[in-house]
């Protein structure tokens, strides 16, 4: 079973960026944790800066995957186009962010992504994306 992790701007900066906000690890770091505790999925990552390669990947996923975990980073905020994307295929998306977009400047409290997502979890770090997994799990039961 294929689950899609997509990872957008400054995300692979992750375990550098930030690190009181983002952690210490790698996102690389933490998809061998992540493989580690669901050994029956088969994980596809992609991450990238560029809004059109997002919206391909969203695009290819939808055509290959159970579910999509999507962290669209700074793109949530200014992105109609990957909110059409997500419109746009059958698998659930589950939006992810490591911080509280909530609690911090108002311009992050605007998500293009949201409404188009079968769900959002933001705040709980890296944690999050394990419970999305988690919940795309349950949907193929």
């Amino acid at each position: 079973m294929n689950i899609t992790i997509i990872n957008g701007p400054n995300l692979n900066l992750l375990g550098k960026r930030e690190p009181e906000v983002y952690g210490n690890l790698s996102f690389e770091q933490y998809l061998e944790q992540l493989k580690a505790v669901f050994t029956q999925v088969h994980f596809i990552y992609f991450q990238s800066n560029i809004e059109g390669e997002l919206i391909n990947a969203i695009q290819a996923a939808g055509e290959n995957s159970v579910g999509i975990v999507l962290n669209p980073g700074g793109y949530t905020h200014t992105s109609v186009a990957i909110g059409d994307a997500i419109a746009a295929i059958q698998p659930p998306v589950v939006e992810v962010h490591i911080s509280n977009i909530h609690a911090r400047e108002d311009f992050r409290k605007i998500s293009h992504v949201s409404a188009k997502a079968k769900g959002t979890i933001a705040g709980l770090g890296l944690k999050g994306y394990e419970l999305a997994i988690q919940w795309l799990l349950t949907q193929k039961a």
